[in-house]
């Protein structure tokens, strides 16, 4: 299991091997034993110039993953070699912010965009459906509780 962080903002610094350690855990309770995924924390403007580009939203958001296979369709090839999971990527400032509106520490909504954006990378959806929304949000949970 590879992980790994860059840290694209200046303002808010982050505990990277702390990260790398909840992810491998998420990852290990998933069963993706072999999984690599890359992390970029960056600032409202990058955000939004990302949100603009692939989801054609011009306004900055909190978490965006971008997965590098397609996975129900490759679930029993993934587990017997290494393989490229995907990116996630969040927005330092928003999660701040978040954190703040929602009566939490920051490390705790950072924990919880990391599971919201991990969960994308292996086809959770939030959006489709009340019924994938519904999963979605219990998977999140159950993941939560286990990592801490």
């Amino acid at each position: 299991m590879k992980v790994y962080i860059k840290n694209c903002q200046r303002l808010l610094k982050v505990n990277q091997q702390r990260i790398k350690s909840l992810l491998r855990k998420a990852l290990r309770l998933l069963g993706l034993h072999k999984a690599e995924l890359s992390i970029l924390f960056v600032n409202d403007r990058r955000m939004r110039i990302l949100n603009r580009q692939y989801r054609g939203v011009d306004r900055t958001t909190d978490v965006l993953s971008f997965p590098q296979i397609e996975y129900s369709s490759q679930l029993s090839a993934l587990s017997s070699q290494q393989f490229v999971l995907g990116d996630i990527i969040i927005n330092l400032h928003q999660a701040k912010r978040q954190a703040s509106e929602y009566g939490h520490t920051f490390n705790e909504e950072l924990k919880k965009l990391l599971i919201h954006g991990l969960l994308h990378l292996i086809d959770y959806d939030h959006e489709k459906s009340r019924y994938r929304k519904n999963k979605m949000e219990r998977k999140e949970k159950e993941l939560l509780k286990a990592i801490r």
